[in-house]
């Protein structure tokens, strides 16, 4: 990934000396493992653990050789071992390391990125907390619809939040495997009590059934997971650009000091936040193709996935993380403009409350066809004429003798669509 889009803690842990060096802590714990359980000399494992080491220039430069990264990886650390480095990666097929150490980095990635999915979960609490009551113009296919609250908009992003942190929760399970089953997963190198055992050290699960590789379905659920978190992310984006558009002005993102937001118009404050973090979304979705196809190797394996996860997987982790900590700052920094969604309401001349006067007009007798007849006719006339619905209810010779001014005036008010409001967020505050 660029370095534009890169935080520092999600690059450190996918750059290339800590792809080797959680190989080596796999090894490592084989390697004590392997003694303990008698299949390697004990001094083999001490020469192992004190001096098994590398050095990234010399493995690259051995790989001009080897044309496989894993075998000039064991060469650098074996020569650096001595005598005993005959039992560096005993036992073990490429494939045991990289896919295990492969999970502890996945670890590591979720860790992080969950550290600031719950910064955001917060964020979007307080916020839905400190918008009760606010009521807005609700909209559906980008029009009018019913009135709203804007804690109730923010309560959908935060429950959405939730269930997204939930599979990323599930998808950081479901990755936390040890796969040291040897060339085809048959085991007829090292026995399961060594994988076990290992499993157990690095604090991850035993593959099921492995070919020689760890099934790719359970890397492509965490992708999944991560194109489903940024998604949402896009929805909260998406609606700030449509609450910020000129013509609305509900929301404004933050704009710093000397900031500028056009070369030609100095007039112009974009909302690049929310229209940066849709792109990043857009991108990251496009790997998940790829993520599903690696899915059915040949056989027991190919590398064909290989080479696709040396790229998709840090990008994928570094755009996550990158992503969350933006739309933080850019929720964090929103200024939200009560005063022009009171306005908003208002200059939908009462249009957004007609399906409470369709039901107000059903009650008084009307036929439902009627009643809704009566309603549009009236509703578009105050659109073209720009009058008030609620003058335009009184002054009908068919409505003003049964209208009750009272329940008129509930209706307009917007207080009906404030009864339930608490309800809701109590479901997102307990």
């Amino acid at each position: 990934m660029i370095e534009r889009y890169s935080t520092p803690e999600m690059k450190k842990i996918w750059d290339l000396d800590s792809r080797f060096n959680y190989m080596l802590r796999v090894e490592k714990v084989v390697a004590q493992v392997q003694a303990k359980f008698k299949i390697i000399p004990i001094d083999a494992a001490r020469a192992i653990q004190s001096r098994a080491s590398f050095r990234i220039d010399q493995i690259l430069e051995r790989e001009k050789v080897t044309k496989h990264d894993v075998i000039a990886f064991i060469q650098d650390v074996s020569e650096r071992i001595g005598t005993w480095g005959r039992y560096f990666h005993y036992g073990l097929t490429s494939s045991d390391v990289l896919d295990t150490a492969l999970s502890l980095q996945l670890q590591d990635a979720f860790n992080v990125l969950l550290k600031d999915v719950a910064r955001l979960r917060k964020i979007l609490k307080n916020m839905m907390q400190r918008y009760r009551g606010v009521i807005c113009v609700g909209r559906t296919h980008g029009m009018w619809a019913e009135p709203t609250t804007f804690a109730i908009k923010l309560g959908g992003f935060l429950a959405e939040l939730v269930r997204n942190e939930e599979r990323i929760r599930r998808a950081k399970e479901i990755n936390a495997i040890c796969k040291l089953s040897g060339a085809v997963g048959t085991y007829s190198s090292l026995p399961p009590k060594v994988e076990k055992a290992v499993a157990k050290v690095l604090r991850l699960k035993v593959e099921q059934v492995a070919t020689q590789v760890i099934p790719r379905d359970r890397h492509a659920e965490a992708y999944w997971a991560l194109a489903m978190l940024l998604t949402g992310y896009e929805r909260i984006a998406t609606e700030i650009r449509h609450l910020q558009r000129s013509e609305v002005g509900e929301v404004q993102e933050g704009f710093s000091v000397g900031q500028k937001g056009s070369s030609a118009m100095p007039h112009k404050q974009n909302p690049i936040g929310s229209e940066n973090l849709c792109g990043v979304a857009r991108m990251l979705r496009s790997y998940l193709v790829a993520a599903l196809e690696n899915i059915p190797l040949w056989h027991e394996r190919d590398i064909s996935h290989s080479s696709v996860e040396r790229v998709f997987l840090p990008d994928a982790f570094i755009l996550a993380h990158y992503a969350t900590c933006r739309l933080c700052d850019l929720l964090s920094s929103l200024q939200v403009n009560v005063a022009r969604m009171g306005q908003n309401v208002q200059n939908t001349l009462g249009l957004i409350v007609s399906s409470h006067l369709l039901l107000y007009l059903v009650k008084l007798g009307f036929e439902r066809q009627k009643a809704y007849e009566i309603v549009q006719r009236l509703s578009f006339e105050a659109k073209q004429k720009g009058v008030h619905l609620r003058q335009l209810i009184l002054n009908s010779e068919e409505l003003k003798d049964r209208i009750q001014l009272k329940e008129l005036d509930l209706i307009f008010s917007g207080k009906k669509h404030l009864v339930h409001e608490e309800q809701i967020l109590k479901r997102m505050l307990p």
